[in-house]
């Protein structure tokens, strides 16, 4: 038991805190999706079930990964799952691997792999449900394997707490947490999971469908920094769940993207969005940014503009929180409902020098470079269509129109004669004069300026 503590207090010591991860920048991607163990590079004929990837597949493409800038990888839920699972969130075993996705060994390989390339690992964790086995076979579920350990089944009504706490999200038999014993084993298996793997951070699947004085013990548990899904997009429900975690999914922004960039929405929105975030949340700068996720459909589902979906991304990735890129997102896909947003991506693995993995690739160093996550955005310019912010001495302009955009920001933090150069362009530089910055949008485009020393 003594060893066991060490260790734990070990791995606590070696993980990042929660104000460390306001520098990472997040790469998410499926296990099953992203590259195959043996290299394989053949298509996947149905994407409802396991097409092939593994953790070896994903440890011999790190370079994809960190060639453009990102520093950590969301991976999904690894626990052993029901039939089915390609995705993780159907466990069976809670103190098993998947072996789909390869062995104990690989995956501690690819652990390691990441950590000696300075990249630090945040595990996908469920600890609402398990597999789809109805509650007279919960015999099968290791350790929750009597029916005394779930809520009877009824159906969620999602506008009433109390219903979406105890009730079955898609027929998923539902955890009861105020069992003793569920919620000592649901607190041992986190504390073991990254002890045992040396994680560095949690994404907590389906929060909502738990009471939050359970998150409150498992985060602690967890001893690492913990980022809630709340998948709604009320700013206040999502404030509820920051302090029994460290920070939830940023889904209030998730739709505030969706209104201005695919529905033109007026930037004015966002003075109203970024007060009332920063007055209900205890601490904006650790909250999830994300454009697309394996939930929903992406932004260019049934909307296909590439220069809006740039601006999206760079918008998340500037805003203050800790950016999340959906894999996939930097090759342009633009799959429908799950299972068609969760694409394979082996057969893009090559392709470095497409439009959007360059474009990824310069936001996330951007960030980097100008270390922005230590300073506060401040507006800059208000209009309908555009709107511009810097944090610190980084300047980014938006857009949401395929007119042509001209302004000068008088407000600014430059001198006059200062040069900034649009990252997109290197040519693309403009002279602070002493009227302001003169910004120059051209159909849709977003700008993203540095100085030029």
């Amino acid at each position: 038991m003594r060893l066991l503590l060490i260790s734990f207090i070990l791995a606590v010591a070696l993980a990042g805190s929660a104000s460390q991860w306001q520098s990472r920048t997040i790469y998410q991607l499926l296990t099953d999706r992203f590259a195959r163990n043996n290299g394989d590079t053949s298509g996947c004929g149905n994407l409802g079930n396991y097409c092939g990837g593994g953790w070896v597949g994903i440890m011999n493409n790190l370079d994809y990964i960190q060639n453009m800038g990102f520093d950590a990888i969301w991976l999904s839920p690894v626990v052993a799952n029901t039939d089915g699972g390609y995705h993780g969130y159907w466990a069976q075993d809670f103190f098993s691997l998947n072996s789909h996705f390869g062995s104990e060994q690989d995956f501690i390989n690819l652990v390691s792999a990441m950590h000696s390339r300075g990249m630090w690992v945040m595990l996908d964790v469920v600890a609402n449900h398990v597999g789809p086995v109805g509650l007279n076979n919960v015999g099968s579920i290791n350790p929750f394997n009597q029916q005394s350990y779930y809520h009877p089944y009824c159906q969620i009504d999602w506008n009433n707490q109390w219903s979406i706490e105890n009730c079955w999200l898609a027929d998923l038999p539902d955890l009861n947490q105020t069992v003793p014993y569920v919620k000592d084993q649901l607190l041992n298996w986190v504390q073991w999971i990254v002890t045992k793997y040396n994680l560095d951070g949690l994404r907590i699947d389906t929060c909502m469908e738990v009471p939050t004085w359970f998150w409150s013990l498992f985060s602690q548990a967890s001893g690492v920094y913990t980022v809630c899904e709340v998948d709604n997009g009320s700013i206040n429900v999502n404030a509820g769940y920051q302090g029994p975690t460290d920070a939830t999914l940023n889904y209030p922004m998730f739709w505030l993207i969706k209104d201005l960039f695919q529905s033109g929405q007026s930037f004015y929105k966002v003075r109203d969005f970024k007060s009332q975030e920063e007055s209900a949340f205890k601490n904006v700068n650790l909250l999830g940014n994300f454009v697309d996720n394996h939930d929903n459909p992406r932004f260019l589902y049934n909307y296909y503009k590439i220069n809006r979906f740039q601006n999206a991304i760079a918008w998340s990735m500037t805003w203050t929180g800790i950016p999340i890129l959906y894999y996939g997102d930097e090759q342009g896909y633009a799959g429908g409902n799950d299972p068609y947003n969760r694409e394979i991506l082996w057969t893009n693995l090559q392709n470095t020098n497409s439009q959007m993995y360059q474009f990824v690739s310069k936001v996330v160093h951007y960030r980097k470079n100008n270390q922005i996550w230590n300073y506060p955005v401040i507006e800059r310019y208000v209009d309908t269509n555009f709107y511009c912010f810097t944090r610190g001495m980084a300047m980014m302009a938006f857009s949401n129109t395929d007119n042509n955009l001209s302004y000068t920001v008088s407000y600014h933090p430059y001198k006059v004669g200062d040069k900034l150069c649009n990252i997109f362009w290197a040519s693309d530089c403009v002279t602070v004069t002493s009227s302001g910055v003169p910004v120059y949008l051209s159909q849709g485009e977003v700008k993203l300026y540095q100085l030029s020393n």
